[in-house]
């Protein structure tokens, strides 16, 4: 069960990481990334993100890439949020793949 503040902070970093990634992702063209979910620890310090890839097949290059320079996109969310946090949690990025599960569940059930 999370708390309060642990939701507020999740969407706070949902919202900032989202928009990091949109004006990162203009410079490729035919490639959309979205933030789906946030989850943090209840001590603030790891954040968990849920990324979602467009197209699904690239998902997996484009998330170990932004695990690669995790910390560079650590640094900028900070410079986004430093008036509303004072600690910037730790980042941990991973695909989000239940699209894909919802695609294949409609698929089996048509035939």
């Amino acid at each position: 069960m999370e708390t309060t503040r642990q939701n507020k902070i999740a969407r706070l970093i949902q919202k900032e990481l989202s928009e990091v990634f949109q004006l990162q992702t203009r410079q490729m063209k035919g490639v959309l990334v979205s933030v789906s979910n946030c989850r943090i620890s209840p001590d603030l310090s790891i954040c968990r993100v849920y990324l979602s890839v467009f197209p699904s097949n690239k998902a997996e290059e484009i998330v170990n890439n932004i695990n690669a320079n995790q910390k560079q996109v650590r640094f900028e969310l900070g410079q986004r949020v430093r008036f509303q946090l004072r600690i910037i949690p730790e980042l941990k990025f991973f695909v989000d793949d239940s699209l894909d599960y919802v695609e294949h569940i409609d698929e089996l059930l048509k035939k």
